[in-house]
């Protein structure tokens, strides 16, 4: 679930990093009235949770010019949704700029942070289109974050002596924060080295895990934040709204989240992060997915039933794909059975409709006996899950020409 920039701020603020001076306003006037308190420039932002890149920031060199733009911003709606509210922030000049992200790296297994000797929007693409221009660190996860990891990053940025320990003791906090919270990236993209030599962050973005949400509840209250406000960067389709119907309707297992794509391949997929790794495998060898739906714990046979004949009914898909990585508590069978009844109920073949079945793990001796039966092409460990989307793309774009 994704943060306001204003409540990302307040969580630095609390943990004693410093940031810029402003207020969340809900009226141009109160708009006015913060930048003429601030004095000099100040810069108004649109507060969102919104899909994408849209320029939702304004920069004001006077009082009347900050109350012009906030009554723009407060008239958008993006992504369907209205603001809620602008952020006016002074913008004192800076003497030079920094920016660093906090996130996971999936190959490594780590949190890693990237940081940039300049102000950045986008902090990953930046690093990957030009790598050499930051510095990366990883760090555990488990054990206390150590300063001298960040005074490291620090000082591959060019920084010494009092620079390096204010900001070295600064980036340690972000590294806390991020821990502390459950965050999935935190992104300082502008952080300025001001005239006095103090460091204050000036932009930043912050998204938490969604299942650590009963655990940062404390800090999700003190901002205001309801259970029911889920933070989603857009509304719910119907499709995602009947696959998450389908996995509260029946406690067994886990047939969700339920995203929706573009694509062709229908996908039914497990294995936690490596449902994650299926779907970008898929897209490494030119399939289009058409859904991610990740499946496991379990399921009930009626579950992967109902979600089999959901992902079916999507328009544009003639085939799934059913993989996972290995795992020890989900029974391939019960999977297998679910998929079968799905495709069966719908009038289909499966053989025809199912294009790979590649779940190993509890029971798959069973599961391979049921698709055997009906001429399904399954596969056991000893095939990667790449070899598995690959052979799964293959043949639906031989089904295609």
């Amino acid at each position: 679930m994704r943060f306001y920039e204003f409540e990302a701020k307040r969580i630095l603020a609390k943990h004693g990093i410093p940031v810029v001076k402003g207020s969340l306003v809900q009226t141009a006037a109160d708009a006015e009235r913060i930048a003429t308190e601030l004095g000099g420039p100040v810069v108004v932002k649109a507060q969102a949770i919104y899909p994408g890149k849209t320029e939702v920031v304004k920069a004001a060199q006077s009082p009347a010019e900050a109350r012009k733009h906030a009554e723009t911003l407060l008239d958008l709606a993006i992504g369907g949704r209205k603001m809620k509210g602008v952020l006016v922030e002074s913008r004192a000049p800076a003497l030079s700029e920094y920016c660093i992200s906090f996130t996971y790296d999936g190959v490594a297994k780590l949190p890693v942070m990237i940081a940039g000797a300049t102000a950045c929007e986008n902090i990953d693409a930046a690093a990957s289109a030009a790598p050499d221009k930051f510095a990366r660190r990883h760090f555990s996860a488990l054990r206390p974050f150590s300063p001298y990891i960040a005074k490291e990053v620090v000082a591959a940025l060019g920084l010494a002596g009092s620079d390096l320990n204010r900001l070295g003791a600064m980036v340690q906090r972000l590294a806390q924060v991020f821990l502390q919270y459950d965050l999935t990236q935190l992104d300082v993209n502008s952080l300025a080295r001001q005239a006095d030599g103090s460091f204050v962050v000036r932009d930043c973005a912050a998204d938490m895990e969604a299942e650590g949400r009963s655990r940062q509840k404390p800090i999700l209250e003190e901002l205001g934040i309801s259970p029911d406000d889920k933070r989603l960067p857009r509304e719910p389709t119907p499709f995602e709204l009947e696959g998450a119907k389908i996995d509260t309707e029946d406690p067994r297992g886990v047939a969700g989240p339920v995203v929706e794509f573009d694509g062709n391949i229908g996908l039914v997929i497990g294995a936690g992060g490596g449902s994650l790794t299926l779907t970008d495998a898929v897209r490494k060898h030119g399939g289009k997915p058409a859904n991610y739906a990740a499946i496991g714990g379990n399921p009930s046979v009626r579950k992967a039933q109902r979600l089999t004949k959901l992902i079916l009914s999507k328009p544009g898909v003639k085939k799934i794909a059913v993989m996972s990585n290995v795992v020890s508590n989900t029974r391939a069978d019960l999977v297998a059975r679910g998929v079968i009844k799905g495709v069966l109920e719908l009038g289909l073949d499966p053989k025809e409709t199912i294009a790979i079945f590649r779940v190993p793990g509890a029971w798959e001796a069973d599961a391979f006996k049921i698709l055997n039966k009906y001429g399904v092409e399954f596969c056991d460990r000893s095939v990667s899950i790449s070899e598995a989307a690959r052979r799964a793309v293959e043949k639906i774009q031989k089904a295609k020409s």
